[in-house]
C-alpha cells in the first residue's frame, strides 16, 4: 500500500525518479514526446518562484482552467508545494459561471490554457481579488503573463534542491488542498473543500487492489477538474507509472493505438460508445460471427468473472476471431479497465465481460475524495460497485440512502456552513443522496435519491437502470426518462445518428435532415419497438407509455450532459417542455 501523508507525497515520489519518463505530451496523432521526472521537477520549481513573486501564500486560492496537458499537473503541484489551494474549473463553464466561482473562492491568480478560456475570463467582467493571469498557449493576452516565459527558467532548476524539497514536506495532512466546485445543475455551484489527508487517504486505500506497476501507461482524457480523473492521475504518478495527456477526447481512438496503455480509466458513456461503435460495424456475416462469439463468452461468464481464461475450444476460437480484435482497439496492452462517475449498467457490463474484459466499477462523490467503493482483481462482482475502502464506514438509512463516515469525507462546503450541515445526519454521517444495497460486502447503487421519479399515483421509478437498458441499443445515443408528478412514464431519446443513418439507408428512409429523419414513421416505429422490448422487463408502474425522438445528439457543449457525460435532467426537461407537455396533454 502507498505511504502517502499529503498530495505533496505524490510529487515527491514523481520527482525522485531521476531521468525516467513520467509523462507523455501529444505532438501529433502518432508522436508523443516524453517528459522526464527531472523536467517536471524543474517546471514545478520555476512556477513556484513565479507564484512567490506574485505574493501567493499558504492558504491562498489559485484557479486553473485547462484541458488535460502537462501544464495542468505543473500548476497543481506548484500550488500545493507552497501550501496554497488550487481551484480547478471545467473548460465548459460559461463566463458567468467562471466569474461566480472566481469571486466565491476569492482566487488571487488563474491559469488558463487557451485563447478561448482567456476570452471567457474577460467576458466574466471585473473580479476584484483576481490579481494575476497566465495563459499556457502563446499569444497576445492583455494583462496576462506568458506561461512559456515562466517555463524558460525550468531547465536550470532540474537538479534536486534540498531547501525546496524540505519546504514541500512542510504541508500538514489537515491543511486544505483544493476546492472542487459541483456542477451547479440544481442551483449555484458549491465549493467542496478537500484536505491533503482526504485525498491522500483515498489514494492509499482505493487503488491498492488495481496492481498498477511501475512503467504502466495511462491516457489522461477525463476532465482533471473532475475528482475521479485527478484522483487516478495522482495514483498513476504515485505508483511510478506514466501519464499520457490527451487534450481532446475525439483523439482517444488514435491515442490508444499509439500509446498502448496498460490502464484504461473512463466514465460509462465512453464504454457505451465503444460498444455501439463495434456493434455498428458488425453487419451481415460479421454480425453473425459476433453474435456466435458473444454466445461463447456468455457460456463462460462465471469463469471470466473470476478472472480466469476459459480453455474451451469454442471460446478460444471466439477470442482469436473477435475478442482479441476488440482488445486491440484499446491498444492491445490494457491490464485493467476502470469505470466510474455513473452506473455502467448490467447490459454493458455483461457485454464486456463476455469478451473477457472485467470492467472494475467504482463509486463515490466529490465530497468523498472521491472513492467509497471499488471492484478490484481480488474482489470483483459484476453489477456492483465493489467493496468499501477500509477507511470508510457505511450504513443504510431507513429509506435505503447510503450514509458514510471516514477520513476521506470532505471538510465542508466553502463559506456555506448551512449547506454543509444539511448534508450530514445529526450524528455526523454524510448523506450521499444515493439509494443502495449491500450484499456480502458488495455495494450496489440503485439510483439517485433526488433523481427518483414519483408519479402522481405515488409510485417511485428509478430512471437510470431503465435508461441504461435503452442505451444498450446501438440506435440510442442517450435517453431521459420523464414522469415526476405525472400519471405515467415517458421517454425522450437522443439518437446515435451515425447508427440511425446507416439503419435508415438500409430501410429506404431519407437521411438528409435530422429533423425529418426522426419524424419518419419507420424510424418512430423502430424506437417504439425498442421501448416495447424494454417495457417487457419492467414493473407495470415503470412502463413507458410515450416515446419522443429528438433531432439533436445531446452533448457537453450543448448543455444536456455534464463534463462526465451524465444527464442534466432539469436542463432536458426545460429544453423539451413543449414535447413533454404534449405527452401529458390529456392530464
Amino acid at each position: 500500500m502507498l505511504d502517502l501523508q499529503t498530495v505533496n507525497s505524490v510529487f515527491e515520489i514523481m520527482s525522485s525518479r531521476g531521468g525516467e519518463t513520467v509523462a507523455l505530451e501529444k505532438i501529433s496523432s502518432s508522436e508523443w514526446k516524453p517528459i522526464s521526472s527531472q523536467q517536471m521537477y524543474g517546471r514545478v520549481r520555476a512556477l513556484v518562484q513565479q507564484l512567490e513573486s506574485w505574493g501567493i501564500k499558504r492558504g491562498d486560492r489559485v484557479a486553473l482552467v485547462s484541458e488535460n496537458r502537462w501544464e495542468w499537473a505543473v500548476v497543481d503541484f506548484a500550488v500545493l508545494a507552497i501550501g496554497a489551494v488550487d481551484v480547478p474549473l471545467y473548460q465548459t463553464l460559461t463566463p458567468e459561471q467562471m466569474g461566480y466561482i472566481l469571486k466565491d473562492s476569492g482566487s488571487k491568480a488563474i491559469f488558463l490554457s487557451t485563447k478561448q478560456q482567456y476570452e471567457k475570463l474577460v467576458a466574466a467582467g471585473e473580479i476584484p481579488e483576481l490579481e494575476h493571469v497566465s495563459v499556457f498557449d502563446n499569444g497576445d493576452f492583455a494583462g496576462a503573463e506568458s506561461f512559456s516565459e515562466i517555463m524558460k527558467q525550468a531547465p536550470a532548476l532540474e537538479a534536486q534542491d534540498a531547501a525546496f524539497d524540505a519546504r514541500v514536506k512542510e504541508t500538514k495532512p489537515e491543511e486544505l488542498a483544493t476546492i472542487v466546485y459541483t456542477s451547479g445543475t440544481t442551483g449555484d455551484p458549491k465549493g467542496v473543500m478537500l484536505t491533503h489527508k482526504n485525498l491522500a487517504d483515498n489514494m492509499r486505500f482505493s487503488t491498492d487492489g488495481l496492481r498498477i506497476e511501475p512503467g504502466y501507461k495511462s491516457i489522461s482524457f477525463l476532465p482533471l477538474s473532475h475528482a475521479l480523473a485527478r484522483h487516478l492521475d495522482y495514483a498513476i504518478y504515485a505508483n511510478k507509472a506514466v501519464i499520457a495527456y490527451l487534450p481532446k477526447f475525439d483523439d482517444l481512438s488514435g491515442a490508444m493505438k499509439a500509446v498502448k496503455p496498460e490502464c484504461f480509466i473512463a466514465v460509462p458513456r465512453v464504454f457505451e460508445k465503444v460498444r455501439q461503435a463495434i456493434e455498428h460495424k458488425s453487419q451481415g456475416f460479421k454480425k453473425k460471427i459476433m453474435v456466435w462469439a458473444m454466445g461463447q463468452g456468455k457460456k463462460h461468464r462465471a469463469e471470466l468473472a473470476a478472472g480466469k481464461t476459459p480453455t474451451a475450444l469454442g471460446y478460444k476460437i471466439a477470442d482469436k476471431l473477435v475478442f482479441s480484435k476488440i482488445r486491440e482497439a484499446f491498444g492491445g496492452n490494457v491490464k485493467f479497465f476502470v469505470s466510474g462517475g455513473a452506473p455502467l449498467g448490467m447490459p454493458s457490463s455483461e457485454w464486456f465481460l463476455d469478451m473477457g474484459i472485467r470492467v472494475f466499477e467504482g463509486y463515490g462523490l466529490t465530497e468523498t475524495s472521491p472513492v467509497i467503493s471499488r471492484n478490484t482483481f481480488d474482489g470483483y462482482r459484476i453489477g456492483t460497485v465493489g467493496t468499501m475502502i477500509p477507511n470508510i464506514e457505511t450504513r443504510l438509512a431507513a429509506d435505503g440512502e447510503l450514509e458514510v463516515k471516514g477520513t476521506s469525507v470532505f471538510a465542508g462546503y466553502w463559506q456555506k456552513p448551512d449547506a454543509t450541515k444539511a448534508e450530514f445526519t445529526p450524528d455526523g454521517w454524510f448523506k450521499t443522496g444515493d439509494i443502495g444495497k449491500i450484499e456480502d460486502g458488495f455495494l450496489s447503487i440503485t439510483d439517485r435519491k433526488k433523481e427518483l421519479l414519483k408519479t402522481s399515483g405515488g409510485k417511485y421509478i428509478a430512471p437510470q437502470p431503465i435508461e441504461g437498458k435503452l442505451k444498450a441499443d446501438a440506435l440510442v445515443g442517450n435517453a431521459a426518462l420523464i414522469g415526476d408528478t405525472r400519471k405515467f412514464a415517458s421517454v425522450l431519446i437522443s439518437p446515435n445518428f451515425q447508427a440511425l443513418e446507416r439503419w435508415a439507408g438500409q430501410n429506404g428512409v431519407s437521411t438528409k435532415d435530422h429533423a425529418e429523419l426522426v419524424k419518419d414513421p419507420k424510424v418512430k416505429a423502430q424506437y417504439e419497438a425498442l421501448v416495447k422490448t424494454v417495457n417487457a422487463g419492467l414493473e407495470h408502474h415503470e412502463t413507458i407509455k410515450k416515446v419522443g425522438v429528438v433531432a439533436e445528439e445531446w452533448g457537453i457543449d450543448s448543455g444536456e450532459l455534464t463534463p462526465t457525460m451524465k444527464l442534466k435532467r432539469r436542463v432536458i426537461v426545460e429544453k423539451y417542455k413543449a414535447v413533454i407537455d404534449g405527452f401529458y396533454g390529456g392530464e
